[in-house]
């Protein structure tokens, strides 16, 4: 007699029912009263080390509901929380909570996003997902693209198909050492640091940079731009590629995508867009000058899990000739069987980009664009602007700060004593102390920039749940912790 097989690691109907609906109550619950929770616990490593104990791998199981009861209090007692409406750190937004609802639904089915035998309705819906995100900051919806993990492998994405678009062609079986001209890249000194790490990573190295100088507005000079790949050229080198930075992380500036855009085609550079952060406020149609040249990028990243409240992982790499994608990364080894109907091709999106099996992190941005829609998120990301404004504004009129800068939806300022000569240095020491006890204090948390040598607070409100009224209780909270950190520091000179 045939026995059927019986697995521990399976949990029954109703046991997993009951487990799954307590998880989601609290889970409810954790979301409704998130505003009356500290930001962060400031718990030490030992704490948590503890908290979890010291113990070697198990050797039997345990019951899942125990399980599982343990780990939902250890995370929702014991993490920083992204999206609790004063967190205005970094740019990790706070996470909408169909998205939470996506990534339990896509885990439970686990379509492995690779190829379309593999993940059939998966891989339509990732393909609608991108077209719709084409839609969304204005450019044709001809771009082909892929959901990454974020913006760094969006952005490396984006830099391999350059490399082969752009490079001699026989640097597939060559390599880049091999290039007897110098391959360059440019972009300017703001730029995010995932251009070291390409760079370092794909064989160029960090002396192939050209950082060019930015504007009194902080914006790429597209004429140091022209100039220095100019000489690139008359030194034999050759120029692959402009980064334009369609908010820069520190400040929010937009670089002029159009004159980069110009250049590009004047010298047959591929131009590229890093709109990880920024360019989902191209849908507010007051911005729209802004983005102004993105229709003739080559490429552009986008981070969902920035601008578009998607929980974490999810950025995209967008590419308007699609056929570069595969150029680069499309491999067709003897055991892969993902055969293709002549009369209705199959994407596969492992020749879209690095990985071959892939989760299905379309999902929570595709069910987001619907629940929210184009006049949702233009609200949403105006209010997030406004509120952006609005603190920038405060900070000015305090007797105790000092605003300093405001685009899209980051403001920098830093807490100047009244009482204090302006020292830069000491105002720098003190700001960065002030930003140590913020960041631990559990009110609220910002994050740094330095602008003009300036260390500043900042602020990035990527965050629907803040509201006027957080603004207001933040520019309190640090005109108290200002007054506190500096006459610390005042006794120790």
């Amino acid at each position: 007699m045939t026995k059927i097989r019986k697995s521990s690691i399976e949990i029954e109907k109703e046991e997993f029912r009951k487990i799954g609906y307590k998880l989601i109550d609290d889970i409810s619950n954790f979301i409704h009263s998130i505003d009356q929770k500290q930001v962060t616990p400031n718990e030490s490593p030992s704490k948590l080390q503890h908290l979890l104990g010291n113990l070697s791998l198990p050797e039997n199981g345990k019951p899942a509901t125990e399980l599982i009861s343990k780990a939902t209090d250890l995370l929702l007692n014991h993490s920083l929380l992204n999206g609790h409406p004063k967190f205005l750190g970094y740019i990790t937004s706070s996470a909408a909570p169909i998205g939470a609802l996506a990534d339990l639904l896509a885990a439970s089915v686990n379509p492995n996003v690779g190829a379309h035998i593999l993940s059939p309705i998966a891989t339509e819906i990732e393909k609608q997902t991108v077209k719709w995100l084409c839609q969304f900051i204005g450019v044709s919806s001809n771009y082909g693209g892929i959901l990454v993990s974020g913006g760094n492998m969006a952005n490396f994405t984006a830099f391999l198909a350059a490399r082969t678009a752009k490079s001699p062609k026989s640097i597939k079986e060559n390599g880049v050492q091999n290039t007897s001209n110098k391959l360059t890249v440019y972009c300017s000194k703001t730029t995010h640091t995932w251009i070291d790490k390409a760079v370092i990573l794909f064989g160029l190295g960090t002396n192939a940079v050209r950082w060019i100088e930015t504007d009194s507005s902080n914006k790429m000079d597209t004429k140091v731009l022209e100039t220095t790949i100019k000489k690139d050229l008359e030194n034999n080198c050759i120029p692959l590629m402009v980064v334009g930075t369609a908010g820069d992380v520190s400040t929010g500036v937009v670089d002029n995508l159009s004159e980069i855009s110009i250049i590009c085609k004047k010298y047959d550079l591929w131009f590229h867009i890093d709109g990880a952060y920024g360019v989902p406020a191209a849908v507010v149609p007051k911005f729209n000058y802004l983005f102004e040249g993105i229709k003739e990028a080559d490429s552009i990243a986008i981070d969902p899990h920035k601008w578009l409240y998607s929980p974490l992982e999810a950025g995209c790499t967008l590419v308007k000739n699609p056929q570069h994608l595969i150029d680069t990364y499309s491999s067709h080894p003897e055991y892969y069987n993902f055969s293709k109907n002549e009369d209705d091709i199959a994407q596969n999106f492992y020749e879209y980009g690095l990985q071959n099996s892939r989760g299905f992190r379309a999902l929570k941005v595709w069910l987001t664009l619907q629940q929210i829609g184009r006049s949702g998120y233009e609200k949403l990301i105006t209010e997030d602007i406004e509120l952006s404004k609005m603190l920038f504004d405060l900070a000015a009129k305090h007797p105790e700060l000092e605003a300093i800068s405001q685009n899209l939806s980051i403001t920098t300022f830093r807490y100047v004593p009244q009482e204090h000569g302006k020292n830069n240095n000491y105002l720098n020491t003190l700001n960065q102390s002030i930003l140590n006890e913020l960041q631990t204090g559990g009110e609220v948390f910002l994050s740094n920039a330095i602008v003009n040598d300036f260390y500043c607070l900042r602020a990035c409100i990527v965050n629907f749940r803040t509201s006027e009224k957080d603004i207001e209780d933040i520019i309190e909270i640090i005109a108290s912790v200002g007054k506190k950190v500096h006459s610390k520091l005042s006794k120790e000179e």
